[in-house]
């Protein structure tokens, strides 16, 4: 249990306490100030202060909970954005290169170790696919035209999975089928190979 889920129990034990206690409280001094003609009304204030004070802090709280869930929800969005456009920089520039040497798979090392700490179950395992023909068609080192299409085509079937980790949410909510989205990003690889 988190320390705002303590912190809202907590407060809710204390509205329950103070209602009751409040209630009791306000049958007697209700009671010994009946012969007091104003001895009523301001128990009755200093009662509803106190309640109302109590009520705003567990309202706050909730508010900064809530506040504090969505600050971690983008920082954690914009990491995996950093992470997975480091990812296809580096292999627009492998492809660029058309040489692949050590740095690069220990960079490509790199980054699938950064992967595995924000990306998807689901990027992961088409990252694994990625990688084994990624190794299989630059295990000479070399990238030519045919091996570019190759990546690029494996590399457009991983960003289908990743435009799903950062934004398929949104992409559901506006109803945007995903099949059909997933054909287009395809498409488009396919109609680029021939630039």
């Amino acid at each position: 249990m988190d320390k705002l889920s303590r912190e809202n129990i907590l407060y809710m034990m204390l509205s329950a306490v103070l209602v009751v206690g409040g209630y009791w409280f306000l049958r007697y001094a209700y009671h010994v100030a009946d012969q007091a003609p104003f001895s009523q009304e301001i128990v009755l204030i200093i009662l509803g202060t106190i309640i109302t004070v109590l009520i705003t802090a567990i309202l706050l709280n909730k508010q900064t909970e809530v506040e504090l869930k969505k600050e971690e929800n983008i920082k954690f969005i914009e990491l995996k954005t950093d992470i997975y456009i480091q990812l296809i920089d580096h292999l627009e520039q492998v492809i660029i290169n058309r040489d692949i040497d050590n740095k690069d798979k220990i960079r490509l090392r790199m980054l699938a170790h950064k992967l595995a700490i924000v990306a998807s179950p689901e990027v992961l395992t088409q990252f694994e696919e990625f990688v084994d023909r990624f190794t299989k068609i630059t295990f000479d080192h070399e990238v030519n035209e045919r091996d570019a299409n190759i990546i690029m085509d494996q590399l457009a079937a991983l960003s289908i999975y990743i435009r799903e980790d950062l934004i398929g949410d949104i992409d559901l909510r506006e109803g945007v089928d995903q099949k059909k989205l997933a054909r287009q990003i395809r498409e488009n690889s396919d109609s680029l190979q021939d630039l």
